[in-house]
Formats: structure tokens, sequence, C-alpha cells
């Protein structure tokens, strides 16, 4: 596809998610009411995405007595919460290569909790019939280069051939695939969001959209949030913000962000489905350090995201990066050479999400302040499932209790910081540049295992 092809397939798409392109989205919650602001509350929770959201859940079904808020700065899932892919891995390290190499005589025992946490999740939309698509269908790896074939395994049960991962799925670029089942699920993540809010609130907690949380304060005996529609109090504090400016400064360097770029396609006619044989709802993502993922919704639209990850100098946050005309195009072409079958169809939505990146590619945890204030940050993707485990973990650790998930060296172990600007920035860009080179030859590269060797990284 040439850029002029890729223009016109992009002509007409609106800049929205697809996920919050509904009527059916929720009317805002008002904001924290100044007149409220004389009671001490029991735990109040910042970010009303995906962590904050079971954040507030788990903690009343906890304790169904204990006083809980949730400030959200905007909208709930305005942000990654609502612009993501929709895929829920059961993966708590980013995947089993991460977890392995960094933490690899716990990396059974994390496997373990993430699916149990998958199964989790599972249950509660059941139990509370949150209708967000929930479909269990797993997920293919699908090697697009000679060289990544071996990552997949061939000699191990489940490995799939060229002519075997093509019945699945009929790509002329895919050399051969694993599918996994029972470890993934795909979703609507914004009904998913808005359901766990409905749910929250039905266990008894409020909910206040549009309260942005300027700076914390600890007290003797509380921690005061000062937001611009007054004063709020808490006991105990969960911090859910992530890819946000972080509240404690011991985390501004900590993260980065780094914005995705997704599309969505028109809804597929029932013979555009047969020509590419797409027929169970496997989610899909490729094998490359710039890999694209990519699903059914639905309405039998593609969904078609990931191979740029684009940094901003100066750890930029801003409403501009999110139209990035040269992404778009990259993967309105990349979807061509995927599904030639599909050429000429036309994309109805593009958008961009800011993703919480940390150099070892999975959340981290913590909790200060005499356990008063705790933190779960740095998902760098994936985090659809396993906010709920850092949700988890941040109420653990607030309690002070020795628990399976706060016993792991993954729990307990920090990342190495980002360095200040302009090195940073020269060092995401070396990285990228290595990255893409190791995609094209299968190689790694001088720079590449040096930070190998550091346990550092950059990904998406």
């Amino acid at each position: 596809m040439r850029p002029t092809d890729a223009g016109a397939a992009l002509a007409g798409s609106v800049l929205r998610p697809l996920w919050l392109d509904t009527p059916d989205r929720p009317e805002p919650r008002p904001p924290w009411s100044a007149a409220d602001a004389d009671r001490v509350r029991g735990l109040v929770i910042v970010g009303g995405g995906f962590t904050g959201l079971w954040a507030a859940v788990r903690a009343k079904e906890r304790d169904p007595s204990r006083d809980v808020v949730l400030l959200e700065g905007e909208r709930i899932a305005e942000h990654a919460t609502g612009r993501n892919g929709g895929f829920c891995e059961a993966s708590l390290t980013h995947g089993e290569a991460n977890g392995r190499e960094r933490w690899p005589e716990e990396h059974d025992a994390i496997q373990a909790i993430g699916v149990r946490n998958l199964d989790e999740i599972a249950a509660t939309i059941e139990r509370h019939g949150i209708d967000c698509g929930f479909d269990r269908s797993g997920v293919l790896s699908v090697a697009t280069r000679p060289h990544e074939v071996a990552g997949l395994e061939p000699d191990v049960e489940g490995f799939l051939d060229a002519d075997a991962v093509r019945r699945v799925v009929a790509s002329p670029t895919y050399l051969a695939g694993r599918v996994s089942r029972d470890d993934c699920a795909t979703l609507d993540p914004a009904r998913l969001a808005w359901g766990l809010a409905r749910v929250a609130e039905s266990l008894g907690v409020r909910i206040a959209e549009h309260t942005l949380v300027g700076d914390l304060v600890q007290h003797r005996d509380h921690v005061s949030l000062a937001t611009v529609h007054g004063e709020v109090r808490a006991e105990q504090v969960v911090l859910a913000t992530n890819v946000f400016r972080p509240l404690l400064k011991r985390l501004r360097l900590s993260i980065v962000p780094v914005y995705d770029y997704v599309l969505a396609t028109e809804p597929l006619t029932p013979d555009q489905v047969a020509a590419i044989g797409w027929t169970d709802r496997v989610g899909i993502s490729d094998s490359g350090n710039q890999f694209h993922y990519y699903r059914l919704t639905s309405d039998d639209r593609v969904l078609f995201g990931g191979y740029d990850a684009i940094y901003h100098y100066g750890r930029s946050l801003d409403v501009a990066h999110e139209d990035r005309t040269e992404s778009f195009e990259t993967l309105a072409r990349h979807f061509v050479e995927t599904f030639p079958q599909l050429e000429g169809v036309r994309f109805t939505h593009r958008w961009a999400g800011a993703i919480d990146t940390c150099t070892r590619f999975c959340a981290f945890f913590g909790v200060t302040r005499g356990r008063r204030i705790a933190y779960a940050t740095g998902f760098t993707g994936l985090g659809v499932g396993a906010s709920r485990f850092g949700a988890d973990v941040m109420l653990d650790l607030l309690a002070g209790e020795s628990t399976e998930r706060t016993r792991l060296r993954m729990v307990r172990e920090k990342p190495l910081p980002f360095p200040p600007e302009p090195i940073a920035w020269i060092g995401i860009q070396l990285t990228r540049w290595s990255l893409g080179r190791e995609d094209a030859t299968g190689r790694r590269n001088l720079w590449l295992r040096l930070l190998d060797r550091l346990g550092l990284g950059f990904d998406s």
C-alpha cells in the first residue's frame, strides 16, 4: 500500500477511541463536594482507571464496612483504560520470557497467580452481569520473519507450522504460530470499566469525576489531598495514576510515557471474515519487538494496533501527540500487508493512548508514609488483567499483611529508574533503533546486550 492509499483508507476516520464512541457511555458523575471536606475517609483512591476501580471493588469485597472514595481527574475510562486493545491476559510480567529472565525461581508461581487472577476477573464479570464482551478464546502468537520461528518452540507440543497457522487465520505473512487458549481473553475495556464503576457504587463506594488531585500532604493521623473542589482527607491512600505525573516524588524518574497507536476498520462483511478465515475470534500478536496486536470486535471490525511506541522529549504528555499521521499510515500499510484480502477496507476510528513504561517491563508496587500510601505503576501494557493483581497487592501492603503476593520477589523489588533528560531521550531513541534492527536481522547489538546485562529496557 502506497502512502496515498493509506491516506485514502484513513480518510473519514474519527480521532476517537472506538470503545468510547458510543451513546451508551455513562454521564459523568459530579466532582468532589467541598461540603464533605470535614470528614476523614477510610480509603481514598486516586485514579479511575482499571487499577483504581479494582482497588475500590476489592476494598469493599474485603471489608464491606470500609469507607471508600475514588477520585478521577477526568472521566472513567478516559485514558489508557479506554484506549487499549482489550486484551486481558493472565501474565503479570509482560510475557513469559520477561518473567522467566527476571524471576526464574518464582515464575511458575507468578503464572499460577496470574491465571487465578484472570479466573477471578471472569467470575466478577459473570457475577455482576457486566456486559463487556468477555471472550476467553485465547491469543495466537505468530512469526512473520524466519528468525522468529524458533522463539515459538517448534519442538514443543502446540506449535503450528505455516500451513497450520494459516488454517486458524489466513495471512500470507505467517510463517508459524502458537495458540494459548486459557490465559487470555478479549473484551471491551471501556464497558468493563463502566461495569466496575457500577459495581463499586453498588457496594457503597463514592466516585467523583473531574476531580484532579494536585498534591498530597501527610499529617499525624491522616493524609490530605488537594483538589480544585476542596480538600479530601484520608486515613489511607491508593495511588493509581499510572502514566500521569506521580504524586510521590520518588516515582518521577521510574516511568516514562510512551504513545501507542490503534486503528479500527469498518465492520467486515461475512464474506470478508470468511476470506481471512478468522472464525474463532482468537486475539493475535506478532513476535517482533515492534509488534502488532489485533483482534475482532463484537461487530466484526478489526482492531489493529501497536508497532510504533513513541516517546516525546521531557516525558511529555500532550493531547497533540495522539494524532500522528505517520504512525496511523504505517499501521494502515501493515494491515494490508497482513491481510491483502481486505485491501480497500476503510478505517473508521484512529486513536492513541499513553502507556506507563518502566525499565523492567511490568508493574512495580510499594507502600510508604507508615503504611498510609500505596502505589502500583509501570504496567508497560498488559495492564487490563494485571491491574486487578496490582490492586490486591496495594491493599495487602496497606494492611501490613504477608501474603502469597507480597512475598514475591517480583513485588518486593523495584526497577531501576530512567535517567533525566537529555540522556533518557537519547537512550530511548538508541534502544528503539536497536530493537528495529533486531527485528530485521534477528541479532541483538552491543547496546541491547548491555541493557540485558543491566536488567534495563524499553517497551510498550
